[in-house]
């Protein structure tokens, strides 16, 4: 039975991991047992255990947090045994070495360093890399046929493995996935016109400036193209209005698409 200092500790402990899990760990305590803790490490990319979903134990003594735990790890992974008590500094085989500071994530996070090693200890095995990563191809599936991992992590056992909350993606600089909610009323996407397409945000003002490699580039049709170098035509034919017309367009051309463009932007609001 808890003592009342470990429940009040483990409590504590269970909120800051639903607020704050640490990469590529989750963990819960058991439903009828506070001192049981359920958990699963995921294998980091660019390592043997890519693709693994590991479900372990901690086995906390009614004098936590004074004294460390007993951890182990049940899914096969080709390095620990399963079902068998792990040595390393943050467990029970090491009472001098604990630290009272710790908590449930440095436990779990100092056993997925560990589990990362080679370094050889009590309830470790020797296995190749390509071992490993066969383990952690079939993972998943060894899980959702135990009761124990069925009853610990229900959410879990679908037949498409589950990330947990924090898969390392804040710790390198993205957003989580899981916290990427997609808007409630999302905006239809405007109807394509048989000319051409919006791809960026057009001024509501038909007065906005305009960038100067356009303004250069008109200007120097404007000099190439003034009246004194149109086509000689002493009636005042076709071949001058037409001139006219080619330096109109030249001179206003992104003044009628970006006007054009308003109203298609305009319609698509409405719409």
């Amino acid at each position: 039975m808890a003592s009342k200092a470990a429940s009040k500790r483990l409590n504590k402990e269970y909120m800051t991991m639903q607020k704050e899990p640490p990469p590529f760990i989750w963990a819960v305590p058991d439903e009828k047992n506070i001192l049981t803790w359920n958990f699963i490490i995921r294998g980091p990319p660019d390592s043997p255990f890519t693709g693994g979903e590991y479900h372990g134990v901690l086995l906390f003594p009614s004098e936590y947090p004074f004294k460390p735990p007993g951890i182990k790890m049940l899914t096969p992974s080709g390095r620990f045994q399963p079902d068998k008590k792990i040595c390393f500094s943050m467990s029970d085989f090491h009472p001098g070495s604990w630290n009272p500071a710790w908590s449930v994530a440095t436990i779990l996070t100092g056993l997925l360093s560990f589990m990362l090693s080679d370094e050889m200890t009590t309830g470790s095995v020797t296995s190749t890399d390509a071992h490993k990563m066969a383990y952690a191809a079939r993972s998943h599936a060894w899980n959702i046929g135990q009761n124990r991992f069925r009853d610990a992590f229900p959410e879990y056992c679908g037949t498409t493995m589950k990330d947990p909350p924090n898969m390392g993606e804040r710790e390198r600089g993205k957003p989580d996935a899981a916290k990427v909610a997609a808007p409630s009323n999302p905006i239809p996407a405007p109807a394509p016109t048989p000319t051409f397409a919006v791809t960026a945000a057009v001024p509501d003002s038909a007065n906005a400036p305009i960038p100067n490699d356009v303004t250069s580039s008109t200007t120097g049709l404007t000099s190439a193209k003034s009246p004194t170098s149109l086509p000689s035509d002493p009636a005042g034919g076709p071949a001058r209005a037409s001139g006219w017309m080619a330096l109109f367009w030249h001179k206003w051309r992104w003044g009628i698409l970006i006007a054009l463009a308003v109203v298609v932007s305009k319609i698509s609001s409405d719409a």
